[in-house]
């Protein structure tokens, strides 16, 4: 997916995504360095399914923990 830095607006900077130009504000630090307003991106996302199951093994462990605590 591609997206453009329109603006920047304080520590942020307005992206607009896609064709639709879908408006995202996303934090300064999070860009590169040298990027600037009408800078181009190549921005993608994918899901991390290790973590995802790390998570849930956590939070269930959490869980069984309390079940026991109360008992």
């Amino acid at each position: 997916m591609r997206a453009v830095v329109d603006r920047f607006e304080g520590e942020y900077a307005v992206v607009l995504f896609g064709e639709e130009e879908i408006k995202v504000d996303i934090p300064k630090k999070l860009l590169p360095a040298d990027v600037r307003e009408g800078s181009w991106l190549h921005v993608s996302f994918e899901l991390d399914a290790g973590a995802a199951k790390q998570q849930a093994e956590k939070i269930q462990n959490l869980l069984e923990k309390l079940k026991k605590k109360n008992r």
